[in-house]
């Protein structure tokens, strides 16, 4: 999923990801373009999973 898809389904993808994953908070799917790497490690640290696995999950949502 490229940058523009993600920010554009980014609000449904958000309220996808914490109902499926309630220790994730609103601050750690702050989603900004610059910042994007950044937001994946925050996501990454609090689920224990790879940024490939994460990729995984957030394309399967």
């Amino acid at each position: 999923m490229n940058s523009k898809e993600l920010k554009g389904n980014w609000t449904e993808l958000k309220g996808k990801l914490k109902m499926k994953y309630a220790v994730l908070t609103d601050n750690d799917l702050m989603f900004e373009e610059a910042k994007k790497e950044e937001m994946y490690g925050r996501i990454q640290v609090k689920l224990g999973k790879t940024k490939e696995e994460l990729l995984k999950i957030i394309e399967s949502i």
